[in-house]
Formats: structure tokens, sequence, C-alpha cells
């Protein structure tokens, strides 16, 4: 247990962005805190949206007040989205969250003129066993694949089962699943567990094997490249152009696509273009999982819109589908935050050292400064 005098304080605010229903720590996560000696502070109504109550936080110990003052008291801030609270932290806060430092740089230098230790799970070095217990990535991916698979069959106007009847049979549906990393392979398996006929493709020669073992059927598009730490390499503008040419040729052939392919640090690969969907079937359906501010797997969603093209095609935005089972998603995550505090402080209170391999990846700014290599690079022009 913690020394009084090393407990950390920390504190829960009410996530700001818009449509975002997950809260940073839940109840039983709190209790787990409070269990280790530390104290947490809780915005009232922060676990609102994800159903937890004020009620739930007291009774596992927690402190519930106004943001001000969770703020005022909090060593450790958690969070999801961190822009809305920049203006109001200092020097002796730590900020942990899911910060997108390599896609927003200028957010991690704001910190760092601000003085704030951020930590971001986006970095988190997750080949590394003794990290996976802190992987949000992978437990939010994981809850989005299974939801991109619902919204799929909820958007879609027949049946993924087959189904047979005194008035005859119904062809299940055939689904196309484009990535299988963590999101991808639980889209997968919750739409064979729904009836459906289902194919995926990766870039990622290691993947292909993941594919198979879920019983899905691997898309040869007769572009593969080897991963580099479980993610894909950066494609040349040949080989990403190729790529999408080869998968536009054979989306038309499914009645549902479900997209997932994002790479850490750049926008998603644009797998499905205009024309593709052009070739769809009216009824057809794709789900963008990879929509968002910084672009998505097919040409013209948008983050959080549901449209259908003039061919009939019913295309949805759904770059933040962890955020619609928010109950899930919240539990998962602060389960993450959980485990990212015991190893922070591991010694008795809070400590950073930048030789340990985890902390280094999860690190962004310290000491006033821009720690991390790769935001570095990319704020100086080097990257």
């Amino acid at each position: 247990m913690t020394a009084p005098d090393q407990a950390l304080t920390v504190g829960v605010l009410r996530e700001q962005a818009r449509g975002e229903r997950r809260v940073g720590l839940t109840p039983d996560s709190t209790a787990r805190l409070v269990a280790a000696g530390h104290r947490v502070q809780v915005e009232q109504g922060a676990g609102q949206s994800a159903w937890f109550s004020d009620d739930e936080y007291r009774q596992a110990g927690a402190t519930v007040a106004p943001c001000a003052a969770v703020l005022d008291a909090s060593d450790l801030v958690v969070c999801l989205h961190p822009s809305a609270i920049l203006h109001a932290l200092s020097p002796r806060h730590v900020v942990v969250g899911l910060l997108q430092p390599l896609l927003d740089p200028q957010l991690m230098l704001r910190m760092a003129d601000a003085g704030v230790t951020a930590l971001s799970f986006d970095m988190l070095p997750r080949t590394v066993s003794r990290a996976q217990s802190m992987d949000a990535l992978t437990s939010q991916a994981s809850v989005a694949g299974y939801k991109a698979a619902l919204v799929a069959a909820d958007a879609y106007g027949g049946f993924f089962p087959m189904l047979t009847t005194a008035a005859g049979t119904t062809k299940p549906a055939t689904v196309l699943v484009l990535g299988a990393g963590v999101a991808g392979l639980q889209a997968i398996a919750t739409t064979k567990r729904l009836g459906a006929v289902v194919t995926a493709f990766d870039v990622r020669d290691s993947a292909q094997s993941d594919i198979r073992s879920m019983g899905a059927a691997v898309l040869d598009v007769g572009v593969t490249v080897q991963s580099e730490g479980g993610y894909a390499r950066q494609l040349t503008p040949q080989e990403q152009d190729a790529l999408t040419a080869r998968v536009a040729d054979e989306v038309h052939r499914f009645d549902v696509v479900i997209t997932t392919a994002q790479v850490p640090g750049r926008p998603p690969p644009l797998l499905v273009p205009g024309s593709a969907l052009d070739r769809m079937r009216p009824g057809s359906v794709v789900v963008d999982g990879a929509a968002g501010d910084f672009g998505g797997n097919v040409e013209g969603s948008t983050a959080g819109a549901s449209t259908v093209t003039a061919h009939g095609v019913t295309v949805v935005g759904a770059g933040n589908l962890a955020s619609e089972v928010p109950r899930a998603a919240s539990t998962a995550y602060a389960r993450n935050v959980a485990a990212l505090v015991g190893y922070f402080t591991q010694g008795g209170g809070f400590a950073v050292d930048l030789d340990d391999e985890v902390q280094a990846g999860l690190v962004i700014t310290y000491g006033g400064r821009v720690v991390h290599p790769a935001v570095r690079a990319l704020l100086e022009g080097t990257a």
C-alpha cells in the first residue's frame, strides 16, 4: 500500500468532447485505487453518460466535487480528451489520456509550456508484455469492433444469417472487414456470430493467419507488407494507390463493408474510394470505423453521420464507436488507468523514469519539455 505521504490524488473529469459518453475512471477502479492508498476526486456527473452515479463513486471511496475543486486537489488528472481543461492545468499536474500526440503535436507543446507532465496511452509500446494491462488502444478497439458489427447489422436492410422458413430461404449477408487489428478481429467475430459470411483483408502479412483463425476468408488483392511493432509500415504512394485500386475492385461483391484500418500518428489510409461506392448494390452498407477529424477509410464519410449515396449505399462515419458502448468501454479504460497508476507508483510515490522503455513511450511531456522523440521530431520538422 502506498504510504499516506506518497499517496496520489487522482482527479476524474466529465468529458467535454461532442458525443463523448465515456468516463476516465469507474467506481470499481476507483475502489482499487483507494485500496492502494490513493485519493480519488470525481467531478459531479462525470460518469452520468456511462450510467455511473455520483453515489457509486462515493461508495467506492471517492470525493465528488465541482470541476474546479477537483482540478485544485488533484495531482494526476484522468481524461480521454484533454484540450478542454488545458487552460486550468499547472506544473504540478500529471495528465493521462488518449492525447493523439503525433496528430496534434502543438497541443503537446502547449502542455510542455504549461509545465504539465503528459502521458498518452496512444504511444504505449504494445509489444512489451508488461505494458499489456495498460493497453487502452486495444481495450477500446475491441469495444469499437463489436459495436461496428452491430451498427452495420442495424443499417443493413436484410438479415445477416441465413434463414429458412416455409416461405423460402434467405441467403446470409456477405461482409467484408478491411483491417484485421483488434477492432477488425472483433468485427469479424461479431458478424460471424450474427450469421454473416465474412471475408477480411489486412495489408500486414502477419494478419493473414489471424483472419483465418477467426473463421473468415482472406481477401487476396496482391498487396501485403511486413508489420513493424504490430503495425503495418507506411506504404509508398505507389503501394497505397495499388492497394486502394485493388480493394475498390472487390468491395462491390459484398452486402456490408466494415473498415477499421488506422495507422498510429498518421491519417487513416483511404481504402474505399467514391468510385467503389458507385459500384456497390443499392441497399449496401459501409461502416467507416476510422472516420474522424483526420479523415477515414471511406471517401466522403463524415464522422458521426450516416449518409446515403446517389446509388443507394448507406455510409456510416463511425470513428468513435467505443463511446457508444460507454459503460463497457469506460470500465475497460479505467482498468488501464489503474494499471498505469500502479506502474508509475511501484516505488511508493509517482516517479518518471525515462530509461524504462514503457515509460519512455508513455511520457510525452516532462519537466517543461516535449521529451518523446517522435513528437519532438514533428515539432522540429525532422520527422
